[in-house]
This record gives C-alpha cells, sequence and structure tokens, in this order.
C-alpha cells in the first residue's frame, strides 16, 4: 500500500513517514502541495491514501482536497493541522478530506485512523490476501506459506511491498518500471538495477520456505507470480 504525505515541518514529516514505512507502507514523502498535485497527476503511480497538511507552500492542503474532489477522485484524504476550530474542521471536510487530525498527536493515533480510512474506502483491502498457498496478513503485515506445512516467512518491509503487490496481480506479467513505481518511492534511483536485485532476494526467501518456482521472470518483458499453486 502507498501513502502520499504532504507535510512541510522537516522533522513531523520524517517521524510520520518513519513510523509508516516500518508498518510496510511505502510512502513518498514531498513539502510542497505543487509538487505533491503533480504527484496525484501522475497515472503512473497509485496511491492507497493520502495525508495533507492544512498549510502548505504552493496548494494548501484545502485546496489539492478540492482539486481531486472536483475530478471525482476517491482517494481517502486525512488533513493534519494545528486549527482546532469548528469552523475549520467543517472547511476541510467540506472541502473533501474524510478525516482531520489535530496537531500535536501521537502515532498510535494516526495509525488508527488510516486503518478506518481504509476499511471505508472503495479501494478497501481484505484482511487477508491468499493466492496459491501464500497468504498475506494485512493486520500483522505478515506472509506464511500454508503447504507443505503452515510457517511464517520473515520477509524485509521491501520483500513484503513488492510480494503484495505481485499478490495483487496474480498470473499477470509486470514490468520493471510498474514495479518500479508501484513498489519504490520517489526518492529511488529509476535507473538502478534495484528491482532485479530485490526480486532475487525475494525468489531466495521463499525458496527457502518451500515456494520454489513461484516468481518467474518472462525474459523482454519482466516478472510474473504464478499462482497456480
Amino acid at each position: 500500500m502507498r501513502i502520499l504525505l504532504v507535510e512541510d515541518e522537516p522533522d513531523l514529516g520524517a517521524a510520520i513517514q518513519h513510523a509508516l514505512s516500518r508498518d510496510k507502507y511505502v510512502v513518498d514523502w514531498v513539502q510542497d502541495g505543487t509538487e505533491a498535485w503533480n504527484c496525484l497527476d501522475n497515472s503512473q503511480v497509485h496511491y492507497t491514501l493520502a495525508i495533507f497538511d492544512w498549510l502548505l507552500p504552493g496548494l494548501s492542503g484545502i485546496e489539492l482536497c478540492r482539486r481531486l474532489r472536483s475530478q471525482y477522485n476517491p482517494l481517502p484524504i486525512l488533513i493534519l493541522t494545528a486549527k482546532d476550530r469548528m469552523e475549520d474542521k467543517v472547511m476541510g471536510l467540506d472541502a473533501g478530506a474524510d478525516d482531520y487530525l489535530v496537531k500535536p498527536f501521537g502515532m498510535a493515533e494516526l495509525r488508527a485512523r488510516l486503518r478506518a480510512l481504509q476499511r471505508r474506502s472503495p479501494q478497501f483491502q481484505p484482511p487477508q490476501l491468499q493466492v496459491g498457498y501464500l497468504l498475506l496478513d494485512y493486520s500483522t503485515a505478515t506472509v506464511q506459506t500454508t503447504q507443505p506445512q503452515r510457517q511464517m516467512i520473515p520477509l524485509t518491509a521491501k520483500e513484503f511491498q513488492l510480494l503484495e503487490y505481485f499478490m495483487q496481480h496474480p498470473n499477470q506479467i509486470l514490468t520493471r518500471d510498474q514495479l518500479m513505481n508501484q513498489v519504490w518511492d520517489l526518492q529511488a534511483d529509476p535507473i538502478s538495477n534495484v528491482v532485479p536485485a530485490q526480486i532475487r532476494l525475494l525468489r531466495r526467501k521463499l525458496a527457502d520456505y518451500g515456494c520454489e518456482g513461484l516468481l518467474e521472470t518472462v525474459y523482454g518483458l519482466g516478472y510474473r507470480l504464478n499462482a497456480k499453486g
């Protein structure tokens, strides 16, 4: 799952990105509203959730909400702000925000509000995702294999994100660019060999737990999760 975080306070933005990355979200953090709109307007990147600060350089969080809703974009939006007057909350919600969190706040509350937004979202993911004998549990951010015996597969955050994307698109050929756009954040080097390198590591990890041959290389095209098992 991918989140767009728009926050111009460096310490707070870094803290939120770190906390959510530990929860195995892919987090794109930008500090300017205009840059955020460019991210949202990129058809190659699909976000699950957005977190907008109210006051931003360039476009404000409120203006970002209005632009998205004018295009009938249902992306769930959480507004962060120090404004705690009732009329400010009403303005934010009327602009298109789905929820409102007043600063300062605890990371536990932020995580809980994001989980609630996911449950209400048209893009809602079920609590678990099963493909073949792989079972991904969103509540614990874990993956286990059910054959030949049930056992947890210890995955890094990036391995989890990569396998999740494959499991969301079983038996489909996914190109390197698709994987780069969806599983790596905006700061990743687009010309590096990080995708094939990470797939090799994930393939080796899966093989160690009895899942040989699940990730296939389709030469000249990309990669595919063979879900026939």
